[in-house]
């Protein structure tokens, strides 16, 4: 598995913001780059794939998936990234920026918490037109000729972009969950404070006060919008992270143990199994075979 801290470093296209966009693959990348990318790589940065006119295949963690002619695919820092093979002339946006880039637009935007757990989204035929007009003028943004545009200006299609990809996110995943309002941003904050604490003693009721809900309100929240209570939704995820490691990384099943916050490796195995149907050593030998194919 491929790190990508400094990558986006290497292709960025604007002095003051960390943020690079390709138009059907008209810039060049350095071959360092391309040779990560082909990998499996863990994201440090947020990335968006919009396939104007086109299919390709992605897996985000351990899920593989499929987009085509007007559906974007997107990744968020610390997910394991892959982008299968596909074919470089189909007409595509391939777009990159950092945290801080984030940082300074002026809206909120819940779909990068992915609440629903998709990592593609399709859009309506108006939408579409719309997007391919603003990567399209962001591209000439970042790329024109001529002195570099403000950061204020990149940071406005920026926003306008986002609004678009949030809003059709929701618009589409909506109809599987009735969303209400407050209730599905203490959802997302549960997710937060699970990823910040991954590592850490997994302890729900401590996440409910940080949370200020009791512990019967968190429940019932997590299981309307993930299915599972909450104990279940942290053991998936922390068992999704072992899964993550076990294949990118040489860790001793004690050290993964250890470094997942477990003080009983023993335990760790037992869950491991009960959560993925078989042993860490199983679970291995599959990576394996799967890998001399």
């Amino acid at each position: 598995m491929e790190e990508t801290v400094g990558l986006l470093n290497k292709i960025r296209q604007h002095n003051k913001l960390l943020i690079a966009l390709n138009e059907n693959c008209k810039v060049s990348l350095p071959d360092d780059v391309l040779e990560v990318l082909r990998k499996p790589h863990r994201l440090s940065f947020y990335y968006f794939q919009y396939m104007e006119k086109g299919s390709a295949t992605f897996k985000t963690d351990l899920t593989e998936f499929t987009i085509a002619d007007g559906e974007l695919a997107f990744g968020v820092p610390n997910q394991i990234f892959t982008k299968l093979p596909y074919d470089v002339n189909m007409l595509q946006y391939a777009l990159s920026f950092d945290e801080h880039t984030l940082s300074l637009l002026p809206g909120n935007y819940p779909f990068l918490f992915n609440p629903f757990a998709a990592n593609s989204i399709q859009f309506d035929l108006e939408s579409q037109q719309r997007i391919k007009n603003l990567l399209s003028g962001l591209f000439q943004l970042l790329n024109g000729s001529g002195k570099q545009k403000k950061a204020e200006v990149i940071l406005a299609h920026l926003h306008t972009l986002l609004t678009e990809y949030n809003t059709a996110y929701f618009e589409q995943y909506q109809d599987q969950k009735e969303l209400k309002g407050s209730k599905l941003e203490k959802y997302i904050a549960f997710k937060i404070a699970v990823e910040t604490q991954l590592n850490e003693h997994h302890d729900v009721q401590r996440i409910a006060d940080q949370l200020s809900l009791t512990s019967n309100t968190l429940y019932a929240i997590v299981k309307e919008f993930g299915g599972l209570s909450p104990k279940e939704w942290i053991t998936n995820r922390i068992m999704m992270e072992a899964q993550r490691k076990l294949q990118y990384s040489n860790l001793s099943v004690k050290e993964l143990a250890y470094e997942l916050g477990f003080s009983d490796p023993s335990y760790f195995s037992r869950l491991f199994k009960k959560n993925t149907g078989m042993s860490v050593r199983d679970y291995l030998s599959e990576i394996q075979d799967l890998s001399s194919n």
